[in-house]
């Protein structure tokens, strides 16, 4: 009996945040729900070294884009729960999806354990300067007005937060666009880039570079003040679309049934890589503005989340099979 419980006690040291823990050196895969290059990807990669060392385990990143995000994440949900797994969670794979599917292979709730939110993302609105001849977010609207359904815009994918800030975009300024979705942001911002799309609704991180190196035009941001990064662009608030000036987030998340030691360990350690200064700037100079909340209140989060998708899916009429 006390060697059972001696065992016992082992086990539940071992599982406690900070003392060597079971899962030290074992490879922590980290699933992508989308493709390299898009600004989920970015954020994991930016945390991928400091993880590692933090964790004292292997932290490796795995890309499995498609479905907006709804690949990806149901391989996270059929993972084993043993703290080895988890998902970047976004504002499209546990709010907009849910609101707009009739079905899904994964249930944004029940299939998942929140472990962290790891940015606010910015939202921005871009074009290709040499596809549309206008200067600002006023003079794009006026060109579509005059130009109903001749102007395309591209978005990571059906379903995607870009999805729906396009579709939001359209009601609320009376305009008519062609939506051209992509499997995920990198190839999206390629076609912009090359002139074959016009319009992007993009988070700001992947966009970025491109705007500083005059390839892109920002019009517009979704934040509640202007982007330090982008001080010369405004919000969609200061325009007057309110309803468009929320920001995205990305999130962990692990497989529903993962100990609550383990989701513990990894949150905390999130919370602490994104204290580390080299962290913060790589993040700040992206757009992105760190987290790090606790597990509980990133699930309760998620929950707000589909809420609020499923009203913006009525008010904008997106509904996918």
């Amino acid at each position: 009996m006390q060697r059972r419980h001696m065992l016992s006690a082992l086990a539940a040291v071992s599982f406690v945040p900070g003392i060597s823990f079971a899962q030290e050196g074992k490879p922590l895969r980290v699933i992508i729900p989308f493709p390299p290059g898009g600004a989920t990807d970015i954020t994991a990669r930016a945390l991928q070294d400091a993880l590692t060392r933090l964790l004292k385990q292997p932290v490796v990143l795995d890309n499995r884009g498609g479905a907006g995000g709804s690949i990806g994440m149901a391989e996270v949900a059929r993972a084993p729960a043993d703290g080895l797994t988890l998902g970047v969670a976004t504002l499209s794979t546990h709010g907009v999806n849910p609101a707009v599917y009739s079905k899904l292979p994964y249930n944004p709730t029940k299939d998942f354990v929140g472990v962290t939110e790891i940015v606010k993302a910015p939202g921005v609105i871009v074009i290709n300067p040499t596809t549309v001849p206008v200067k600002n977010f006023a003079e794009l609207v006026s060109y579509l007005k005059a130009n109903p359904g001749k102007v395309s815009y591209a978005t990571p994918g059906n379903g995607t937060i870009g999805h729906m800030w396009g579709e939001l975009f359209k009601s609320s300024t009376g305009t008519s666009m062609v939506h051209i979705p992509y499997r995920g942001a990198g190839p999206a911002l390629n076609d912009v880039l090359a002139g074959q799309v016009a319009v992007y609704f993009d988070q700001v991180a992947s966009s970025l570079p491109y705007v500083k190196a005059g390839k892109l035009k920002a019009l517009a941001v979704s934040w509640p003040q202007r982007l330090d990064v982008l001080p010369d662009v405004p919000t969609y608030g200061e325009l007057g679309y309110k309803q468009a000036n929320e920001p995205s987030w990305f999130g962990l998340v692990a497989p529903a049934g993962t100990p609550a030691a383990a989701v513990e360990r990894i949150q905390q350690a999130v919370a602490q890589a994104l204290k580390e200064p080299a962290v913060r700037e790589r993040l700040a100079g992206l757009g992105l503005y760190p987290s790090g909340t606790t597990p509980s209140d990133f699930t309760a989060q998620i929950a707000r989340e589909i809420d609020k998708m499923k009203r913006v899916a009525a008010y904008a009429k997106v509904a996918l099979d």
